[in-house]
């Protein structure tokens, strides 16, 4: 396959198979955890644990890919996206559920660092551009699978909408399996675990000396805080404002709809104007939006907070994956965008968590209020920290 077709092919898959995840993830977990009885914490851990996956994985899967290969990983990856959704209509108990997610949370944990990384060696010279359509594409799985799955929660149940978010990630399994990604594979001896293991840490060490990586990680790490908190406790709001899950699924769609379609056009700007000013930009907007959500409760308006919010999210991340490329060395590329991913998870894992435990004790409003003020420190520190650079 050319590199135009190899593209191609991971922007496919990666559309299926984000469907596929995000018909699950918002906002029947949520739904599907509040019938089962679960509180408002719970709900937080729930949402999060899959998350925890990616914190323990992505940076090993993505130094994993440096030795043996994006091919291999990416294998594994669109497994783990096809097969647990078929699982959750089977699920009666918290446990069991919590279980689940954790297992579901092997897909993205497997498949992003690679994908990453492969965008980033396909596009060596147009990253901002290469790797903002590549995640607008996945983001075109926030697009449709909320509303699909809300719609489906509405219509037809829960186990509908499950059943059917398998079938889309088998889609992408059976794309992926039956097409040549023309990618380089190492080449490389045997080698003993031993080895294997010294590789990886050479890799890990590299990259968590490098600062820009971390500081730019760092705040895709707060705009992830936010992000998650969304996605827990934002179809909790909504319906006791009044809406319905097709209405609160679609508030998700909106919110991937903008960032779908900005985030190739931002990649294109940070390519010319640089990737420092539009991480500062995209902070401040997701912060504004985030604050104001729980202030409103008409559908309307929502919709705009929410469209406001995948904006910010797009300018983000446009940049911030292309300067973490751009700042790691070509043979650490797997591990960079690993460790990129690492700290994204954390801050996703974190929100849910912390937005459980302040809606508990707090209300709405104290609660964004406070992650909101956390993207603003993470910018600050941001700023500081590259100026000059």
């Amino acid at each position: 396959m050319t590199t135009s077709r190899s593209f191609l092919l991971i922007c496919t898959v990666g559309i299926f198979s984000f469907i596929s995840y995000n018909m699950v993830r918002m906002p029947a977990l949520s739904l599907f955890a509040e019938s089962l009885g679960a509180s408002p914490e719970r709900i937080g851990l729930i949402v999060s644990v899959s998350t925890l996956t990616g914190v323990l994985l992505k940076l090993p899967s993505g130094a994993l890919s440096d030795i043996y290969g994006r091919r291999l990983l990416l294998r594994i990856g669109v497994v783990a996206f096809g097969l647990p959704p078929f699982l959750y209509p089977f699920i009666t108990d918290l446990d069991a559920l919590t279980a689940l997610r954790f297992l579901h949370g092997l897909a993205t944990a497997i498949f992003a660092p690679s994908a990453l990384a492969t965008v980033a060696e396909l596009y060596r010279e147009r990253r901002g551009a290469a790797l903002g359509t590549y995640t607008a594409c996945t983001q075109s799985g926030a697009l449709l699978g909320p509303f699909l799955g809300g719609y489906l929660i509405h219509t037809a149940g829960f186990s509908a909408a499950f059943v059917t978010a398998g079938v889309f990630g088998c889609i992408g399994m059976a794309l992926f399996y039956s097409l040549h990604l023309d990618v380089a594979v190492p080449q490389r001896k045997d080698k003993g675990v031993a080895v294997v293991l010294d590789e990886m840490w050479r890799g890990f060490a590299a990259v968590a000396k490098n600062k820009i990586v971390l500081i730019t990680s760092m705040t895709d790490g707060a705009k992830m805080i936010a992000n998650g908190a969304l996605m827990a406790f934002l179809p909790l709001y909504g319906v006791s404002a009044g809406l319905n899950p097709g209405e609160v699924g679609l508030l998700f769609t909106v919110q991937a709809f903008t960032s779908f379609f900005s985030k190739p056009i931002m990649g294109r700007v940070s390519d010319r104007v640089g990737r420092q000013p539009l991480i500062m930009i995209g902070l401040l907007i997701c912060a504004g939006t985030f604050v104001c959500i729980p202030q409103v409760s008409m559908f309307a308006v929502l919709v705009a907070l929410s469209a406001g919010f995948g904006f910010g999210e797009a300018v983000v991340s446009s940049s911030s994956s292309a300067l973490v490329a751009d700042s790691s060395e070509f043979k650490r590329l797997g591990a960079g965008m690993g460790m990129q991913g690492t700290i994204m998870d954390i801050g996703h894992a974190s929100g849910p968590l912390l937005a459980g435990v302040l809606i508990a004790n707090l209300s709405y409003s104290q609660a964004f209020a406070i992650i909101a003020g956390i993207q603003l420190v993470a910018g600050g520190v941001f700023w500081i920290a590259m100026r000059g650079r």
